[in-house]
């Protein structure tokens, strides 16, 4: 099974935590930008489901959950100027900082 990266629930952050969200129309070129293809669902449509899934779960336990759209080339200009692989880790570091940017 595909894993999902997130971010730990912070219980001090009432927004909750912010999930990396894949637009369908956007779904191809992402997949040629990340470093881990090897480890992502091999369409939008698995994604998706899993992706459903895990927000289910995350809120099922209590946390507050936000859709973080994620932008392809924001996130490919981050992964370049960190210097880091586009990978799971970095994705959720990435929808992290968003989330953070949104609450203000």
């Amino acid at each position: 099974m595909k894993k999902l990266y997130f971010m730990e629930k912070d219980n001090t952050n009432l927004a909750g935590v912010g999930l990396a969200y894949y637009k369908k129309k956007d779904w191809n070129r992402f997949i040629e930008t990340i470093d881990d293809r090897e480890s992502m669902h091999d369409s939008w449509k698995e994604w998706h489901k899993s992706y459903i899934k895990t927000k289910k779960t995350l809120i099922s336990q209590g946390f507050i959950v936000n859709d973080v759209v994620v932008d392809i080339d924001e996130l490919q200009a981050y992964c370049k100027m960190r210097g880091i692989k586009n990978d799971g880790e970095a994705r959720s570091q990435f929808a992290s900082m968003k989330q953070s940017q949104i609450q203000g």
